[in-house]
């Protein structure tokens, strides 16, 4: 999400972000749907583009960008399979411990971005459920996204996190969340999962908290956004920060049994 209360020109930002939306929802939906090399491109650009902004915000090395680009380049050209994506996260893992040896920064980058492109990659492999849960987790998010800017911007109250992102409202998060139960709710006939509502409340909070840490490393860095790539974003870390946090908690999920 890209911090959506805290803009300063609300009406010429929200339409800047909903053309944004236009373009890059059909197109992720489309890469989602078909599946295969078409989703590991997708999360392999987007990762790349990830660990650029990061080690921008951080002033890691340049070398941990291209260490990043090689792991997306693994995860599409061997077609996503499990045994990969598992090599890719392992990986991840090494090259993050080995940089924090040089880098806490470099560290931190590895697992950042490296986690949920394979969790995405990942979660897409399941032949029954894996299109639709992500279908439902990325909807989820943007229902949270869009809850938290119109409620948080017509109802406004006391401060999330002022010493954070001074934007973000206690009405926006419980806006948000309200959405995301509402999607899940919708979701009950299509998605064999129990208590969908629940789940959707909670992907909305995972989100709403991967905004948050993105939030703080933007304040660290003295930076608005990420970068500048899509028009009333920002970055691809402004955009995907909730989906960040949205893969890694249904990757938890899964390897917990969950489905």
């Amino acid at each position: 999400m890209a911090g959506a209360e805290s803009r300063a020109a609300p009406g010429r930002d929200f339409g800047l972000r909903l053309a944004s939306a236009l373009v890059l929802a059909p197109a992720a939906l489309g890469c989602l749907f078909a599946g295969g090399w078409l989703w590991g491109l997708l999360v392999a650009v987007a990762g790349v583009l990830m660990a650029g902004e990061w080690r921008r915000l951080v002033g890691a090395p340049a070398w941990s960008q291209a260490a990043t680009a090689v792991l997306a380049v693994i995860v599409v050209a061997l077609g996503a399979s499990q045994s990969v994506i598992a090599v890719t996260v392992l990986v991840a893992i090494a090259a993050a411990v080995m940089a924090v040896l040089a880098s806490p920064g470099a560290g931190l980058g590895a697992l950042y971005v490296g986690l949920p492109v394979a969790a995405l990659a990942w979660l897409r492999t399941d032949p029954v459920l894996g299109r639709d849960i992500l279908l439902f987790g990325l909807v989820a998010v943007w229902a949270t996204d869009i809850g938290a800017y119109l409620v948080g911007r017509s109802v406004g109250g006391p401060k999330l996190a002022p010493g954070i992102s001074p934007g973000k409202t206690w009405s926006g998060l419980a806006g948000g969340v309200a959405a995301a139960a509402a999607v899940g709710w919708l979701a009950q006939d299509h998605l064999p999962l129990e208590r969908l509502p629940l789940i959707g409340a909670g992907l909305a909070l995972v989100a709403q908290a991967g905004d948050l840490f993105k939030s703080a490393l933007k304040r660290r860095a003295g930076v608005k956004d990420s970068g500048a790539l899509i028009p009333g974003h920002g970055g691809v870390i402004d955009r995907v920060d909730g989906v960040v946090a949205m893969a890694l908690a249904l990757a938890a999920a899964r390897l917990g049994g969950a489905w």
